[in-house]
């Protein structure tokens, strides 16, 4: 926020969860004064029953970045989908179409089974990919498993790693915590959270609980309290156990792609200033 008022410019959110409405707490989506101080695009474009993927972050953010920087000389791209940035950076491979009737096989495998299921049904088919897929999105899973399936090749043979033109420079800024300081405030975010009506958000969510865009760390461990699975204070607990490990995915997603201005939030009060001399350096 401070950079985008700095540089007088808007955010592009890179963020897979806060596209859907309805699901602000729990996303920690930015708050309606903070999108009034500066405008946010890509958040709240779809209701939790619609698709939204990769492939469709792309192309938008693509068109969005064309039109916007012909108006601000610098747009903040920020979120914390790796897949999403990645896709944006370097564009998107080719694969396979996939017959609908094996997507089906496989949601119903998921539906019956778990997840656990179809990682350990990923990990067969393509182990490089599981490596480091988000192992907790289904959606993922399924899609990765079926190119497999289909190909009779992996799904991580189809990613040929070839850069797409951008007509734009990109400076990529990694703010890269030590793990505890990142497992602490992850902790008490989440605390704060519930202060800010998160149960009360779930329960309007639960009776959509099958939907693809609800299998969100943070509304799963809610939905089984409300279900009777467990007690209030376990679902919390699962809810900062699964978030730490979250973290660490995507800690370790950043961590193999070598090129990022690296950042310790922690310990380094003047990354704003340092990001603007990044900036002017050209």
């Amino acid at each position: 926020m401070e950079l985008a008022e700095r540089l007088g410019t808007v955010i592009l959110s890179a963020d897979s969860r806060q596209v859907y409405r309805r699901m602000d707490i729990v996303t920690a989506k930015p708050t309606a004064e903070e999108q009034a101080r500066v405008p946010h695009y890509l958040i709240d474009i779809r209701e939790p029953e619609e698709t939204y993927d990769v492939g469709q972050f792309e192309a938008d953010a693509s068109q969005l970045l064309e039109d916007l920087l012909n108006t601000y000389p610098v747009v903040l791209v920020v979120g914390g989908t790796g897949l999403y940035l990645r896709a944006l950076r370097f564009g998107l491979d080719t694969f396979p179409a996939v017959p609908k009737d094996l997507q089906t096989r496989l949601r119903q495998v998921y539906d019956q089974e778990g997840i656990t299921a179809l990682q350990d049904r990923l990990r067969k088919v393509d182990p490089i990919y599981a490596q480091e897929v988000d192992l907790s999105n289904p959606q993922r899973l399924i899609r990765a498993i079926a190119v497999s399936e289909h190909a009779g090749r992996p799904y991580s043979s189809f990613r040929s790693n070839a850069l797409t033109h951008r007509p734009y420079r990109i400076l990529p800024i990694l703010l890269e915590p030590h793990r505890q300081w990142l497992y602490q405030r992850t902790d008490q975010r989440i605390l704060h959270m519930v202060e800010d009506g998160l149960v009360e958000e779930a329960r309007l969510l639960y009776p959509y609980r099958h939907l693809d865009a609800l299998k969100t760390v943070g509304l799963q461990e809610l939905f089984e309290w409300m279900s009777g699975e467990c007690t209030f204070e376990e679902a919390i607990a699962r809810f900062q156990q699964n978030t730490r490990r979250f973290a660490k995915r995507q800690l370790t997603w950043f961590r193999k792609e070598t090129d990022w201005h690296r950042f310790d939030p922690e310990t380094d009060p003047g990354i704003v200033d340092k990001v603007l001399a990044l900036l002017k350096e050209g």
